[in-house]
């Protein structure tokens, strides 16, 4: 018997993937067991639900009990999404957040110049992304809060220095300490099916230094040494318009699209847009706004490509990029 697992339940799942703390996934695998369908076709993943939620509960208690060992970091989502930046030793990490953002990292010729996480935000159009910049990661340093930053992150930027030998083989023991950590970087985000341990992370595989004569043949031999599942992107971080170019493949990570909304009565506002994913409803952005609006609305009007000027639509009208949204 399917499933047939609505999409309340698929966000809570998605915010289960993103919890920073044993006590936020307590409350998203609480809420994934009331949301999921009760019956026999689903006897199966409410019995791997409680004995994760069991897990996730005695992991908080720890916490709460424990010491502090060694440095950890969390960052509150800002924007439309959090993206974490990784690579090996002198991959560009540093430098492609410095160009990208009002953000001043340390960028060196030296490698491990980046000793701790730094959260920066990028603008593109009238959007805001949170990029955070992290120590390269080698089968020699790689620490606990890294993983963490990755799992969590809605998606990932993957760097390649183009101009260096050392690439092939760094990024490759970058990918392989990912592994051994259940945590891939992949086409789309999302567990891996038939096991929770595992987290894939979308992933744009970025080549700074694109420009170097001999930056193509060194990334064929990357995928000579493992299976590579994103094409890479060419960039050079002094031209503008390479900047614009992977500014949008950036944002395009995140698969979502820009609403903006008014009240009933009220002028339009146009200066922030709220952002929900692809495909996404009236519902999803009612959800996106406050829980209680999500449970309370009736209806909409929309203005915009979706639906004709000021049509009324229900919950389940699917929106376009920038429709105008007056929730009811």
């Amino acid at each position: 018997m399917p499933a047939n697992l609505t999409p309340q339940y698929h966000k809570a799942e998605e915010e289960y993937r993103r919890a920073q703390s044993a006590q936020e996934q307590v409350e998203c695998l609480q809420r994934m067991l009331q949301l999921i369908p009760k019956h026999k076709g689903t006897d199966r993943m409410q019995g791997d639900l409680k004995h994760r939620l069991k897990e996730a509960r005695d992991a908080a208690q720890a916490e709460k009990s424990a010491p502090k060992k060694g440095v950890s970091y969390r960052f509150p989502r800002q924007g439309a999404g959090q993206i974490v930046i990784v690579g090996g030793p002198n991959s560009g990490k540093s430098r492609l957040v410095k160009e990208l953002t009002n953000a001043i990292p340390e960028v060196a010729d030296y490698p491990f110049s980046t000793r701790e996480p730094l959260p920066a935000i990028m603008e593109w159009e009238d959007v805001r992304l949170q990029l955070i910049d992290t120590p390269p990661i080698t089968a020699s340093h790689l620490e606990p809060y890294q993983i963490n930053l990755v799992r969590t992150a809605d998606a990932a930027v993957l760097c390649f220095d183009g101009s260096s030998d050392d690439s092939p083989e760094a990024t490759v023991e970058l990918l392989e300490q990912l592994k051994q950590r259940k945590t891939v970087l992949a086409q789309e985000s999302g567990f891996v099916e038939d096991d929770f341990s595992r987290i894939q992370i979308k992933t744009l595989f970025v080549v700074t230094r694109g420009k170097d004569p001999e930056a193509s043949m060194r990334v064929d031999f990357l995928k000579e040494m493992i299976d590579l599942p994103f094409e890479p992107l060419y960039v050079e971080l002094d031209n503008e318009a390479d900047r614009e170019i992977l500014q949008t493949k950036i944002f395009e990570l995140l698969n979502c699209i820009r609403i903006y909304t008014k009240a009933p009565g009220k002028p339009a506002d146009y200066s922030s847009p709220f952002t929900i994913p692809q495909g996404g409803t009236v519902e999803d952005l009612a959800y996106v706004i406050h829980q209680e609006l999500f449970e309370s609305m009736k209806f909409a009007k929309v203005w915009g490509t979706s639906a004709k000027d000021g049509q009324t639509v229900g919950r389940d009208h699917q929106l376009c990029d920038k429709d105008l949204v007056e929730l009811h």
